[in-house]
């Protein structure tokens, strides 16, 4: 048996990847917009028309594709779905600091 090593709660970092905490921070707000278009009950047509992207795009992210999207164009996103955001700045509680979306 191979032992079992706890995350970090980042697996971008776990996997070494460069930006993890922008990747984290990507991957969670591509998962709100998710969370939206479903509790709205919006096909994917009416999303894109919604965000001002294609139906291809919509699909990308739906599925969790959010290479080519910056964060400041997910926030656009999640403004064009009606969502405010808000962006809180405390000290980080280890030697890391981190990036939550909730």
């Amino acid at each position: 048996m191979r032992p079992i090593t706890r995350g970090s709660g980042n697996v971008f970092e776990d996997l070494l990847l460069p930006d993890a905490p922008g990747l984290m921070a990507r991957a969670q707000l591509t998962r709100q917009i998710a969370k939206v278009i479903q509790r709205k009950g919006l096909k994917q047509v009416q999303a894109a028309q919604q965000l001002g992207i294609d139906q291809a795009k919509i699909s990308a992210l739906l599925r969790g594709r959010f290479e080519g999207f910056s964060v400041e164009r997910l926030f656009r996103f999640l403004n064009a779905l009606d969502q405010d955001i808000k962006i809180v700045v405390k000290p980080a509680k280890g030697h890391h600091g981190s990036v939550s979306v909730g």
